[in-house]
């Protein structure tokens, strides 16, 4: 292809609910994040390497990760920049706290808008949320065309892209033109791992609130480096309406929580006889786990 391609791949810090203890929520309802690991979301790990896939095939593209989240956030775009992004954007303010899937779309397609990209490419969902909601709003706030549960980019000229989908009952291959926002599926291929030369190059790389911190007096001055610079831009950097970032622009409320115990009771050894299925049958039947 001719010209050079922008991709911006779309990642989130979250906490590992893969592994959920007794205090993964909080009275109010919240995901105690204090509580759990933070990890690079699998399905953006996903997405960025089908960025990174582009950047290969067509050796004329630069790939930006955009995260939103506390200062801890940049550890995401430090993770892709080791594994061969060429930058990032980290979306951090007070402002944008207690965002629902509504508020934080809406401040993404504020910051994409600046950025400007021809690709945004994005996980299917997030394991914190699941709800696979952030990605397509984006496209529609950007009145931009999209594809979801992608599992391969098969081709991308200046024009448009090639991509296989994984749906509920085969694969399917769509064509789409650019600007376009593609949400992976976790089918499609893992990401590669971290690069020992990107690594040396970018492990001092931060963000300037983090440069302020007493801990990093020993790293290398960002002053002249711009490549360890890890943007940081708030409410006012991006523009907007502020009483749709937040809490504020939130209509989703958490009303009430349980915490739903599973407990193991009297197991039944069953054979294969027609008697026995029956019986089952009925006792599924009568106690409503089936009919």
């Amino acid at each position: 292809m001719n010209k050079k391609i922008k991709i911006v791949v779309l990642a989130k810090q979250v906490p590992d609910t893969r592994h959920v203890g007794k205090d993964a929520m909080t009275p109010e309802g919240t995901v105690n994040r204090a509580a759990l690991p933070a990890i690079f979301n699998p399905e953006d790990m996903n997405a960025l390497e089908q960025a990174l896939r582009i950047k290969d095939k067509t050796g004329n593209a630069e790939v930006l990760l955009l995260t939103m989240g506390p200062g801890r956030a940049a550890d995401i775009i430090r993770e892709g920049l080791f594994r061969g992004a060429d930058g990032g954007v980290l979306l951090t303010d007070r402002k944008f706290a207690g965002a629902d899937t509504l508020a934080t779309s809406y401040a993404i397609s504020q910051a994409v808008k600046k950025i400007n990209p021809d690709l945004i490419i994005a996980g299917r969902q997030a394991i914190d949320g699941d709800t696979a909601q952030v990605g397509p709003q984006v496209a529609e706030k950007l009145n931009i065309p999209q594809v979801t549960y992608a599992e391969e980019i098969l081709d991308i000229t200046d024009e448009k892209l090639v991509i296989k989908r994984r749906l509920e009952r085969g694969v399917e291959t769509v064509s789409a033109p650019m600007p376009l926002l593609v949400t992976v599926h976790a089918t499609a291929a893992p990401c590669r791992p971290r690069n020992a030369k990107q690594v040396m190059k970018y492990k001092s790389a931060r963000t300037a609130s983090e440069d302020a911190l007493p801990e990093t007096c020993y790293f290398l001055p960002l002053e002249g480096n711009d490549q360890l610079k890890i943007v940081e831009w708030g409410v006012n950097d991006i523009g907007g309406d502020e009483n749709s970032f937040g809490s504020a622009g939130s209509p989703t409320k958490v009303k009430k929580v349980e915490n739903i115990v599973f407990q193991a009771k009297e197991a039944k050894k069953l054979t294969a006889s027609e008697e026995d299925i029956d019986s089952l049958i009925v006792e599924l039947l009568t106690n409503h786990t089936i009919g």
